[in-house]
């Protein structure tokens, strides 16, 4: 389904022969008013009915007005006018860039901050459209493209399934991998397919490139990274120590650090502090994904508009007079 949005014209100086319409009207009317002027004057007022033809009021003007109207449609059509309208995109790629450390096991977001996250990519699949290819980038101090690009929603269900949380956390590494993979053309000697990064993560990163770099080389590329900061500042985790004691350690959310990302990236910045509201935010940018603006040239609605004015003008005219003008 595709909606109209704006309407432009290839060839815009065409539009300035309108101005012929209202010049033309005014002629008719100045011309109207001559012939009114000598009928006037053919015969007295008493006896006009019965030595001159009574005009046909309104309905002569009918059949003008008609093709005064199909020569404007005419002319928008010889504009070319295009209409803006948001379309699905089949060639379109959306990269879950996930983070799998080992904060990830918090159990803030019920039964854990990163089952919630998998719950909740799996609702994305269900909620995007088919045709939108989706790849998968787990990361911790390494990052790993889990899933190419498919659009085999099983695979991707498995790729999801198969993360484990360990480690560190190297987001700007993991968004350089998932950009290179999302940029990738799906076929030979086609340009790379319009794209987006969907980020999940719990907090900073804490080595490897610069998220600021790699963001702005996102925005370069038109390759906008939507960011969600999950959990709730008062997540915990349990970290095992040497003497076998475990020490509980606090693992709250950067969300400043993730709304820089999709600031710089063209973006947007989401909140997520439970499973049910990560749910929504995916679902959201499911019904979104594979979408965007194009121009489709609607010069023929144009034209078969003015062809069926002009079929009504000859219409009106046959019906009232019996006769074409």
């Amino acid at each position: 389904m595709t909606t109209p949005l704006a309407l432009t014209f290839a060839s815009p100086g065409v539009l300035f022969a309108l101005i012929a319409i209202p010049l033309a009207m005014l002629a008719y009317a100045v011309a109207e008013r001559r012939r009114a002027r000598r009928r006037s004057a053919f015969a007295s007022p008493a006896l006009l009915p019965a030595v001159a033809p009574r005009p046909a009021g309104w309905r002569r003007h009918v059949a003008p007005f008609l093709y005064a109207l199909a020569l404007a449609a005419l002319i928008v059509a010889l504009a070319k006018p295009q209409a803006t309208v948001a379309v699905d995109v089949e060639r379109a790629t959306v990269i879950f860039v996930t983070d799998r450390s080992g904060s990830m096991t918090a159990k803030d977001v019920q039964p854990s901050r990163l089952v919630a996250a998998q719950r909740a990519a799996r609702a994305f699949l269900d909620a995007a459209p088919r045709q939108v290819r989706v790849g998968l980038v787990a990361f911790n101090q390494r990052p790993a493209l889990t899933q190419s690009p498919t659009t085999d929603r099983a695979a991707m269900r498995e790729a999801i399934a198969a993360i484990e949380p360990a480690g560190g956390t190297a987001t700007g590494d993991a968004l350089a991998l998932a950009l290179r993979a999302a940029r990738r053309p799906v076929n030979p000697g086609e340009g790379p397919p319009p794209a987006a990064l969907v980020l999940l993560s719990d907090g900073v990163s804490t080595r490897g490139r610069s998220t600021d770099e790699v963001a702005r080389a996102a925005k370069k590329a038109r390759v906008p990274v939507s960011t969600i900061a999950l959990g709730t500042p008062d997540g915990t985790i349990e970290v095992p120590r040497r003497d076998g004691s475990v020490e509980t350690r606090p693992v709250p959310p950067d969300p400043d650090a993730l709304r820089r990302i999709a600031e710089i990236s063209g973006g947007r910045a989401y909140r997520a502090e439970d499973a049910q509201s990560l749910k929504d935010v995916y679902d959201r940018l499911g019904r979104r994904a594979g979408k965007k603006d194009e121009q489709r040239e609607v010069t023929a609605a144009a034209a078969g508009a003015g062809l069926l004015l002009l079929v009504l003008g000859a219409g009106s005219s046959l019906r009232f007079f019996g006769r074409l003008p």
